[in-house]
């Protein structure tokens, strides 16, 4: 159909139709917008895409520049992967909890370190005081990570590890683990998050200066290339920027431009581009806005493939390929009404499906109350298992491309990113930025906006500023009580006894001197680790060469 016939029906169509229409049952008060405040117009035709190219802007699946997907086949012949995030208490009670959801049929691991952990502290240190084994799993010494693993193949499963500051060191007691299984670390697959750009901008689980945390990270390139080649080295992380309050659009552009920053400071080490892009891997938030979040995963791909290939020059396709994992939306739980829950997280999962996701997690849906009981998660997996066997959705590729309205939001999200990019280009990269609060700006800004219009109700949570309900009944809640903390402090007693505590500083001592120069850290951490050393010791060695790092206030 030309154009101009379309603009022709549309302007017939709303004197005909629409005037008569409105005359008789006028539109709600608006305004109508996306999630993220993005107005939203009445009706899309082909005007909207006057210089649409299918080639250029979508094509077809499994090629260039994947808007559609990067697999020609899309989940016909492989669904995504089925990957709860779990980790709570002792190292044994979350080895029960993983050993129950594979059972139920996740097809890959996820693990929720506790706050220590996170922060790269043992559970003696005064910082710890009630948060040991509280919001994930306690994790101190190699010997604590095989307790996590008992009777779990590495070499048979997929694991991925939200883990940050500390990420070298967890991962380093990953790869001993598997050793002592027998396991080939050349066929091990996985993810270690190692994203500290957006602790830096959002989840503020940082420790070492922003140079110094990002020499961790291309030593983790340059070890995965040699040691590890099928390990996804990096999840650039977007799913914390959202959840920190920004915008569909600045969870897009700040993730890929993190990413961008990761691309150069691998290629400034001296590595070569094709080498360890292939490993790296994103990470999407997936929230209520069913529309605007599938058009988000489909510009992040065409996207990632244009600046890896045009600005990059990256040879292999491999690299120009963005491949990520969905989390449902945290944020959007609830706590009133919590099994409004199970209907919010399966809107979010159709949309990360829609959108071509290559690995999702569902939240549980009494997630706003604590961490997930056993029921509650593995209610949350059979969300996917329903989406996956039930829906259709899985039939086809890419089922919405050509949607008037989906493309417009894909090439609205893409030009957003790259107004974006410009600006923090301009500023140097995104370590500048962050040094001088750009990001952290912005997604407050936006976060203030939001909660303005959830408070004069122009968006609406259900069971929070309508449809209330009064005397909720209590909903059985999963409850970590102290004696993780109490277990975990005598383990860590009685390994400081029972170790070569001589081996140990020889070790910490020769991770300092690899910190002062240009070794690669990753050796000396994989022989602390055997020697079990604790992750507040290896984090606290890296603490006396670097320092800790301090935001400044923003203003």
């Amino acid at each position: 159909m030309k154009l101009a016939t379309t603009e022709t029906a549309k302007q017939r169509w709303e004197r005909e139709q629409l005037e008569p229409a409105l005359k008789k049952s006028p539109e709600r008060p608006g305004p109508f917008t996306t999630i993220s405040g993005r107005p939203i117009d009445r009706l899309y035709t082909p005007e909207d895409l006057p210089d649409f190219d299918y080639a250029r802007d979508l094509n077809n699946p499994g090629e260039f520049p994947y808007t559609r997907g990067i697999h020609p086949s899309g989940y016909r012949s492989k669904l995504w992967t089925m990957r709860q995030f779990a980790g709570f208490g002792t190292p044994e009670e979350t080895n029960e909890r993983y050993k129950t959801l594979l059972k139920a049929g996740g097809t890959g691991l996820s693990v929720a370190f506790d706050l220590p952990t996170l922060m790269g502290r043992d559970p003696d240190h005064e910082l710890s005081l009630g948060e040991v084994g509280k919001c994930g799993v306690s994790i101190v010494s190699l010997a604590d990570m095989e307790r996590l693993f008992d009777g779990i193949s590495l070499a048979g499963i997929t694991t991925s590890m939200t883990i940050n500051s500390p990420a070298p060191m967890i991962f380093a007691m990953y790869l001993v683990v598997a050793e002592k299984q027998g396991a080939d670390w050349k066929t091990l697959s996985g993810t270690i998050q190692n994203d500290i750009l957006k602790e830096f901008i959002a989840q503020k689980e940082y420790i070492y200066p922003p140079r110094d945390s990002m020499r961790l990270i291309t030593d983790i390139f340059a070890f995965c290339t040699r040691e590890v080649p099928k390990w996804n080295t990096i999840s650039v992380s977007g799913y914390h920027i959202r959840e920190a309050g920004s915008t569909s659009l600045q969870e897009l552009a700040f993730t890929l431009r993190d990413g961008i920053e990761y691309v150069q400071y691998g290629i400034d080490a001296g590595l070569d581009v094709d080498t360890f892009a292939p490993q790296i891997s994103f990470f999407f938030n997936s929230h209520s806005d069913f529309f605007e979040e599938i058009a988000k995963y489909r510009a992040a791909r065409k996207i990632w493939a244009e600046v890896m290939r045009d600005h990059f020059h990256a040879k292999l396709e491999r690299s120009w390929k963005l491949r990520f994992h969905t989390q449902t939306a945290g944020v959007s739980l609830t706590a009133q009404q919590p099994y409004n829950n199970v209907v919010r997280t399966a809107l979010q999962a159709l949309a990360g499906v829609l959108g071509g996701t290559n690995s999702l997690h569902t939240n549980s849906l009494d997630e706003a109350l604590a961490l997930p009981t056993a029921e509650a998660a593995t209610l949350a997996l059979r969300t996917q298992q329903i989406i996956a066997a039930e829906s259709g959705v899985t039939h086809t590729v890419d089922p919405l491309a050509g949607s008037y309205f989906v493309e417009r939001l894909t090439l609205d999200m893409e030009r957003g990113a790259k107004e974006y990019f410009a600006v923090i280009d301009r500023m140097g990269g995104m370590v500048e930025a962050i040094e001088q609060g750009y990001p952290q700006k912005e997604i407050a800004e936006a976060s203030y906006l939001f909660q303005q219009a959830v408070e004069k109700r122009e968006k609406i949570i259900v069971g929070v500023n309508d449809f209330v309900q009064e005397d909720e009944p209590r909903h059985p809640i999963l409850y970590i009580d102290e004696s993780t903390y109490d277990k975990q402090l005598g383990r860590l007693e009685e390994l400081r006894k029972t170790r070569d505590n001589a081996k140990v500083q020889q070790t910490l001592d020769a991770l300092r001197t690899a910190a002062r120069g240009r070794d690669n850290t990753m050796y000396p951490l994989l022989d602390c680790v055997r020697a079990y050393a604790t992750v507040g010791e290896m984090c606290d060695a890296l603490r006396e060469v670097w320092g800790e790092y301090e935001e400044v206030p923003l203003i």
